[in-house]
């Protein structure tokens, strides 16, 4: 159970980590309605806003991170090695990138970002061998 309560903390955690590195690319500081109309054109919010914005939400990056790696560390009593946190952790931020270009900037994924995917799966699958 807390292997399983460990990777949806990661998935939440990678949530909000994708959308504060990366949703000002897409919204730059515009209302949500407003982005559909203003497409393209850069943002009129102050860079120093932007990074404060996303520090606010990586706030909740931090909330679901933290109790992640104490609940699946072998050291507390998890699952997992710290080897083991770390590459699940950069495998599920892949996957959530993935589905964030695919949905919100239409970016297609091309085949050389798909082998480097399965590449990561299969640095998962080496890191779990004795």
């Amino acid at each position: 159970m807390r292997g399983l309560s460990t990777i949806l903390l990661l998935l939440c955690s990678n949530i909000f980590m994708t959308f504060a590195w990366y949703g000002h690319l897409k919204w730059g500081g515009r209302a949500v309605a407003d982005a559909a109309s203003q497409a393209g054109k850069p943002s009129s919010m102050p860079l120093i806003l932007l990074i404060l914005l996303s520090w606010g939400i990586a706030f909740f990056e931090y909330c679901c991170q933290v109790p992640a790696n104490r609940l699946g560390f072998k050291g507390n009593g998890g699952p997992f090695t710290l080897y083991q946190l770390k590459i699940i952790q950069e495998a599920i931020t892949l996957l959530v990138f993935v589905v964030f270009s695919a949905l919100l900037f239409k970016e297609n994924l091309r085949w050389n970002h798909a082998l480097a995917l399965v590449l990561v799966f299969v640095a998962v699958a080496l890191v779990f061998k004795k």
